[in-house]
């Protein structure tokens, strides 16, 4: 017994030894895996970062070179008529906007061509107006209240917030509003074009003068709608029946500067030949909207409303057209210039969020009204 215990004695340091040593050679071998895991799982994301920023260059340098092979991806970003925000919204039924005292119709200024419009009635006809048609939106237009086309910028539908908000603001201060999408926007059939979307705005007006008796029209432009009132109202003068006022609500001068200050061209201005690849293509799908050029020779009264703090067209591109309307003018009676101040907050779209725009509004349309 003493001799088997002396041997399972001598045999358990051996065990132990043993043990120790796997246990000691197979930590570093652990941790050796761990290593080479966490080495090649590092140098896979190093791949992956790689690629993704490769990709980004190929598809930043290509993009140029598309759009100057392909003018007409660039006018569908000028139009974005593709967006038909907001979405779920059906035009026809304006009154689930609280627009309960407007009408939808439409019309046609060419054959092909059929364009959505909203009339909607001053605020203080708005119980008139309930279960009304069609015929006595058109007869309302005789009221002398005055009549305002508005004319919006690129992007979405009549039904955006800040539109819908602008036309309540206009009929609770008295005005006809006549809303329209272009040709290609919204429910509005037909293909964007500058030219088209002039010819829209004309139709418009010549339609709302036929049945107004006399009451003044006016064009009202935002944004690019802008370019789209100074075009209709120079061919208007050009015919013979100048509009009664325009109203521009942040202008550009014209779309290439415009296009050149945009902050979607913003990380192309380095890119080189700039100018060809973008401005110029703009040029090749006849995409001008030249309102110093149509300022020069434009006769009829204008108002120019533009925030401080607008960050999608520079203010001073408002003060350059108003220099350039009241030397073609010669009179300063004829041309306003309203700012807001950049603290109010107003940017691109909420100039309608001034409580003091109905009586400037007034103050300018009155003596047109008197008339």
């Amino acid at each position: 017994m003493r001799k088997r215990n002396a041997k399972q004695e001598s045999q358990q340091p051996e065990e132990k030894t043993n043990q120790k040593s796997f246990t000691k050679r197979g930590k570093p071998a652990e941790i050796k895996t761990s290593e080479a895991g966490q080495s090649k799982s590092g140098r896979g994301w190093l791949r992956r970062i790689k690629r993704l920023f490769l990709t980004l260059f190929v598809v930043y340098v290509s993009v140029p070179f598309l759009i100057r092979l392909f003018p007409a991806l660039l006018a569908n970003v000028v139009y974005l008529s593709a967006l038909k925000a907001p979405f779920f919204v059906d035009l026809q039924r304006p009154e689930d906007l609280q627009l309960n005292h407007t009408a939808n119709f439409y019309l046609s200024p060419e054959e092909g061509v059929r364009i959505g419009v909203w009339h909607t009635v001053p605020d203080s006809r708005w119980q008139e107006a309930q279960g009304e048609g069609l015929s006595w939106y058109e007869s309302a237009l005789r009221d002398q209240a005055p009549i305002i086309i508005y004319l919006h910028g690129n992007g979405g539908t009549r039904a955006i917030s800040h539109r819908v908000e602008l036309i309540k603001v206009l009929s609770a201060a008295g005005f006809h509003v006549l809303a329209l999408d272009y040709r290609g926007f919204a429910d509005s059939t037909g293909d964007p074009s500058e030219e088209g979307m002039t010819a829209d705005g004309v139709y418009l007006y010549r339609w709302v003068k036929e049945r107004s008796s006399g009451s003044p029209v006016c064009f009202w432009g935002h944004s690019l709608g802008t370019g789209v009132a100074t075009n209709a109202a120079c061919r208007l003068q050009d015919q013979g029946s100048p509009p009664d006022a325009v109203i521009l609500e942040a202008p550009y001068t014209n779309i290439r500067e415009e296009g050149a200050h945009h902050p979607f061209t913003q990380i192309y201005r380095i890119f080189p030949a700039f100018e060809y690849f973008f401005l110029d293509t703009m040029a090749l799908s006849n995409i001008f909207f030249p309102n110093d050029e149509n300022l020069k020779s434009m006769s009829s009264p204008l108002m120019i409303l533009h925030a401080e703090d607008d960050h999608v067209v520079p203010f001073e591109m408002s003060r350059k057209l108003y220099e350039i309307a009241l030397k073609s003018q010669h009179s300063q009676e004829n041309v306003k210039l309203v700012s807001f101040d950049g603290s109010l907050g107003y940017r691109h779209n909420n100039i309608y969020k001034d409580p003091k725009l109905p009586a400037l509004l007034w103050e300018f349309l009155q003596p047109v009204a008197e008339f």
